[in-house]
């Protein structure tokens, strides 16, 4: 409970200093300051400031400055923070879970098409969070997950058996890579690096190739792009935050929100691709698998873990992702 304390001390200490104005607490749980999210978190944070004529000061918490992905999101529900861009927890609302679907799209322009305002995806997570009490405003897309490891890679189902890899520590993330045929370990973003370098497990895997190369390259030598899963953070509020402000101000927070998701989608696909450079230049071997390479694996992914999503996704959404996959 230490860090509650500390982090509402914090925030404590914030409101009173600002108690002339509005003060909005803005933070992500994935992303250091000058990161790619730390950026878009900050740009949300300063159109608010400029649009607002300087009467909403925005203050930015970045990665575990308030705790970590789920302590940051207890206090987000709680209020206690205002806006995040996150990469959420289920454990509130299953159906939060569609964010880590595997397989749901295969392309950028379905993934596009999906989380736009007013695509099937944007509008079922709308009716997840709005029973948090959290407006979701759109996507932050990063773009297609993969394995990264070291000492061999798998570009197979058949030669990932044997391989040990970590997954994020929620539902259906391990049930997925176990389909693809690895062992999996779910282990906290904390620890990651040392259980690669200390052989816990064989890589990571559910990230896009940025994080691997920013925080775990001097210990990977592969990566091998699965595409299991398209992997975007949320941006959202807390609706009694929001509440407290003026319509023109609730606007604007919106309006800002979906300015940084449309300028992500401009531009994502290219900075992931310029990841990808700066890994092989850095010595990791990367693999691109080919349509043919893939579809063993999305056939047998969809086959065993998506059925096993209808209890906390429900049928209805279970029936759009088929309606909509290719």
């Amino acid at each position: 409970m230490n860090w509650i304390l500390k982090s509402a001390a914090a925030i404590a200490l914030l409101a009173t200093q600002a108690a002339a104005g509005t003060t909005l607490k803005f933070a992500t749980d994935s992303g250091a300051e000058g990161s790619p999210s730390g950026n878009a978190l900050k740009r949300w944070a300063e159109l608010i400031e400029e649009g607002s004529g300087g009467e909403i000061d925005v203050r930015v918490f970045y990665q575990n400055q308030l705790g970590g992905q789920l302590e940051l999101f207890d206090l987000f529900v709680a209020g206690e923070v205002d806006m995040l861009l996150s990469w959420p927890s289920t454990s509130y609302d299953k159906r939060i879970g569609l964010l880590y679907t595997p397989y749901m799209v295969t392309s950028w322009e379905e993934a596009f098409d999906a989380y736009k305002p007013g695509g099937w995806a944007n509008e079922t997570l709308n009716e997840a969070f709005e029973g948090l009490g959290i407006r979701y405003y759109g996507a932050w897309p990063e773009g297609f997950a993969g394995v990264a490891t070291r000492g061999g890679y798998a570009l197979d189902l058949e030669s990932a058996d044997g391989m040990k890899v970590r997954t994020p520590p929620f539902f259906p993330m391990p049930q997925t890579l176990q389909a693809m045929g690895y062992q999996t370990a779910a282990i906290d973003w904390s620890e990651v690096f040392t259980s690669i370098q200390t052989g816990v497990v064989d890589g990571d895997a559910g990230n896009v190739i940025y994080w691997d190369y920013e925080y775990f390259r001097d210990v990977l030598d592969y990566y091998v792009r699965t595409k299991h899963v398209f992997v975007t953070g949320s941006l959202i509020a807390n609706a009694m935050s929001m509440e407290g402000l003026s319509q023109e101000h609730q606007d604007l927070v919106r309006d800002s929100a979906i300015t940084v998701m449309q300028e992500r989608f401009e531009t994502a696909r290219a900075e992931d691709e310029k990841y990808v450079r700066k890994a092989v230049e850095s010595g990791m071997e990367y693999f691109e698998l080919t349509d043919e390479q893939l579809r063993p694996m999305v056939e047998k992914v969809r086959a065993e873990v998506w059925p096993q999503l209808e209890a906390d996704l429900g049928p209805e959404i279970l029936s759009k992702m088929r309606e909509h996959a290719k």
